[in-house]
């Protein structure tokens, strides 16, 4: 892939959510939309309207964008679940049709797009952005486990390819019987995240001295981020000698929030962060803590590395992928919490061992390049055309046994 864009085509993608919203998928389709208008494309928007938002059609020099129906999100009620909205789709698309179709979502409204993109003819591809098939475990829904299941290698299965942020999660959903899987990645922006950013005031704010180790935590406060085990080191690095340097910062909001705040009262919460307030506080923490074994990646490991953090963490998706034990972040055994708690420890206790797993976690996250995988999307979304260009005819007869 030359760095040249190509310029006039048009893209949809269709999600469930979009920036401004705070959480990993919109944070990542809002880099992929910036980088494909960067590059001469334009673009087409179909996701649920929010609360505040009304249905319809927007216009923007190099963007439309089509807000459907939907519904509150089980466990995320500030998230629109898209209803489906075929009707809506097929007269966009009959009327000003997209090159290629990428589907962020699995649900009602990506299952519309997906019918209708191969009743056109219109090539599709999807990205694996949610761990829903392990959500429901977690949210009193463990028999659907293995519908959800069946459903997403279904799903996925007639797309052209899907694209996985990790090499772990490439495993896993091959495990599970998806197939034409590719691995797309992801960037970080280290200008943003920089240590440069380190602030006392803000130190002071938390209440930590310049020998005090901030330990930091960010994300959603959900009960699929296994927070309940960030709870557990806490309540034992407490019992430690000279645990009175030690600090505690979460940021972030969610569901979960109120009981953390019960079992963390010594802790500082300061709810969700954006923009420079976000980077100010992970340059001005020590090591980043992140117990969650439900990412597809986890943005906030590299955003940590980034900000020159030393991560503690388990060897799965991002941390997996971009972390080296013990020389540039901290990485236990999917779920073996002694190891975590072991790591942690040591980060603690060795200086010159925590600075040197911060200096190579910066030196590691500067390789991110969000450029880069945009032009990657950028060829993912070409070669789906392509194939579909020489494949008219037998997309046609399959698409006639279609419900």
């Amino acid at each position: 892939m030359t760095n040249t864009p190509i310029a006039g085509r048009r893209y949809a993608l269709v999600t469930e959510t979009y920036t401004p919203q705070i959480n990993g998928v919109a944070h990542t389709l809002g880099r992929l939309s910036e980088g494909l208008r960067a590059r001469g494309h334009r673009l087409q928007l179909l996701r649920p309207a929010q609360a505040h938002e009304q249905l319809g059609t927007t216009r923007g020099p190099d963007c439309l964008e089509l807000r459907v129906r939907g519904l509150p999100l089980p466990g995320y009620p500030e998230l629109q679940w898209g209803l489906p909205a075929g009707h809506a789709i097929s007269r966009l698309w009959q009327k000003e049709r997209p090159d290629a179709v990428y589907l962020a979502t699995e649900g009602p409204l990506g299952w519309s797009a997906l019918r209708i993109a191969r009743r056109l003819g219109i090539p599709a591809i999807s990205g694996f952005h949610t761990n829903f098939q392990q959500y429901s475990e977690h949210y009193g829904l463990g028999l659907l486990h293995a519908p959800a299941v069946r459903y997403l290698r279904w799903f996925h299965n007639l797309t052209q390819v899907t694209l996985t942020a990790s090499s772990t999660q490439q495993r896993e959903l091959s495990r599970l019987g998806v197939n034409n899987l590719a691995l797309l990645g992801r960037g970080v922006d280290c200008e943003r995240f920089h240590p440069g950013h380190r602030d006392a005031s803000t130190r002071m704010q938390w209440q930590a001295g310049d020998r005090d180790i901030v330990l930091l935590h960010v994300g959603r406060l959900a009960v699929e981020k296994n927070l309940p085990l960030l709870v557990r080191c806490w309540q034992k690095l407490r019992k430690m000698p000279h645990s009175d340097r030690l600090k505690l910062v979460i940021v972030g909001d969610g569901p979960q929030r109120t009981a953390l705040e019960a079992q963390l009262p010594d802790a500082r919460f300061t709810g969700a962060l954006t923009g420079e307030a976000l980077a100010t506080a992970y340059a001005s923490a020590d090591i980043f803590v992140f117990p969650s074994l439900t990412e597809t990646f986890g943005n906030v490991v590299t955003e940590a590395m980034a900000s020159g953090l030393a991560v503690c963490a388990f060897d799965a998706a991002a941390a997996h992928q971009h972390i080296s034990d013990r020389y540039s972040g901290c990485l236990a055994a999917v779920a073996d919490e002694v190891q975590f708690l072991d790591n942690l420890s040591w980060l603690i206790n060795d200086d010159e061992g925590r600075r040197g797993v911060r200096l190579h976690a910066r030196h590691k996250a500067c390789q991110l390049d969000w450029g880069a995988v945009v032009k990657r999307f950028e060829g993912f979304l070409l070669q789906a055309q392509a194939q579909s260009d020489g494949n008219t005819v037998s997309h046609a007869a399959e698409n006639r046994s279609l419900p």
